[in-house]
């Protein structure tokens, strides 16, 4: 199995991601990741959604989708033409004896600190899944108190875009 990033554009109303997901579901496919907001049009918003899963499923995927009246493009992304990001909120505990080895981790892996009080202190960082998992597991010694993660973003390089495929 494979990690296929699948991008949707679909009408901006009530209910579609509800009726792209439900597929999902009827069909017993496993979604990863799902990210949806508005595109550079209101009346679009732009599903990614990634998948593990063989090359056969990925496209019966695609032709489930490609069904649905309210969408409008559905495209797999070639991993080697598409920039990919993710982005992760992490609280750490702030212990005071601890806090230059967390400096540390975040400098190198370019984060930020966005948020920082007596007892804790919120990183942010966005980049591949990969920079992320490897982020999380430098910071698991320190006290992970919480996290959250988005979804992968996914746009495809140069100068096609997902509204004229």
């Amino acid at each position: 199995m494979e990690r296929f990033v699948i991008s949707v554009l679909v009408a901006n109303h009530s209910g579609v991601l509800s009726r792209v997901s439900g597929m999902f579901t009827r069909r017993g496919f496993n979604i990863d990741t799902l990210t949806v907001g508005e595109t550079e049009s209101p009346e679009f918003s732009r599903i990614t959604i990634s998948t593990h899963c063989d090359r056969g499923i990925c496209n019966q995927i695609v032709k489930q989708l490609e069904k649905m009246y309210d969408v409008k493009t559905v495209k797999v992304m070639k991993q080697d033409q598409t920039v990919v990001r993710e982005l992760l909120l992490i609280k750490i505990n702030n212990v005071a004896d601890k806090r230059q080895d967390i400096m540390s981790v975040v400098d190198v892996f370019r984060a930020k600190i966005t948020d920082y009080s007596p007892e804790a202190l919120v990183i942010e960082i966005r980049g591949e899944s990969s920079k992320i998992n490897a982020f999380i597991e430098l910071l698991e010694p320190y006290g992970i108190m919480e996290m959250c993660r988005t979804g992968l973003v996914a746009l495809e390089r140069g100068g096609s875009c997902l509204k004229d495929a």
